[in-house]
């Protein structure tokens, strides 16, 4: 796919389901099951205020996403690994946004991020800033059908609403051999932006390509992006898709030049 275009002076890396930038040295190892990929078109100025400084919205033919995540983080653990066998498994189900900042780099900017560990929640929040929230969660795979459901325990809500919820199924579908350029665009990303300690941070990331299989959203019942302060998003997903996993390596972070 052809880049978007230039951020001042600098090109805007292409869209490619390969990594394009091999992490050199491993800050962090996981793997990721069983995702469901949600995601709403909405005009770039919608997204653009919840971006950290230094970056700006990344758009395709001129729309940006907000993408509902759902998915079993498994074998979470420092540098090469091995992963935290108990703590460091757990589902998560996350509202991001797309991203790309002054040297070009596309990426994920993360608005919240549910997870059923309560230790790597707080390890998160702490270091790295990322709005991770603890919550009960389960995610079950069967009959061709995954389902996820998420209620919120800590932080908690304003003493006048309640707790943020989610509650998706989405029937899985043959596999995608060729992707579309949205496909790509909302999947093949190879970075995380995040601000955190008075800057803004790139963390690098690399994993195979992505199996990615069509999928049909048979239930949504959602609060958790109208609780990032985005709108609520009104009609169905334009995209819907479900993978079974890959494994990813993180790189340490990178402040923002």
């Amino acid at each position: 796919m052809a880049p978007r275009g230039h951020h001042g002076s600098v090109r805007i890396e292409d869209v490619t389901p390969e990594t394009m930038r091999p992490v050199r040295r491993s800050w962090l190892v996981q793997r990721w099951h069983d995702l469901a990929f949600l995601h709403w078109a909405v005009p770039p100025e919608v997204v653009a205020p919840f971006l950290p400084p230094g970056t700006e919205p990344d758009t395709l033919d001129g729309v940006a996403y907000v993408g509902l995540i759902g998915f079993r983080m498994v074998g979470l653990g420092l540098w090469r690994g091995p992963g935290l066998p108990y703590l460091g498994t757990f589902c998560e189900t996350n509202v991001r946004l797309y991203s790309v900042d002054a040297l070009g780099r596309r990426a994920v900017v993360f608005l919240s991020l549910d997870a059923a560990r309560l230790i790597p929640v707080l390890t998160a929040r702490l270091t790295l800033r990322l709005p991770y929230q603890w919550s009960k969660m389960r995610l079950d795979v069967s009959d061709g059908v995954a389902r996820y459901t998420s209620r919120r325990r800590w932080p908690g809500p304003a003493a006048a609403e309640p707790e943020p919820t989610n509650a998706m199924a989405v029937r899985i579908g043959a596999p995608i051999e060729a992707p579309t350029p949205l496909e790509h665009f909302v999947t093949a990303r190879w970075g995380l932006h995040t601000r955190a300690w008075g800057r803004t941070l790139h963390l690098p990331n690399e994993h195979p390509r992505w199996p990615l299989r069509r999928a049909e959203l048979l239930e949504l019942d959602d609060s958790l992006i109208p609780a990032t302060g985005l709108p609520a998003m009104s009609g169905p997903p334009d995209s819907v898709l479900y993978s079974p996993g890959v494994p990813v390596t993180f790189g340490a972070p990178e402040p923002m030049r």
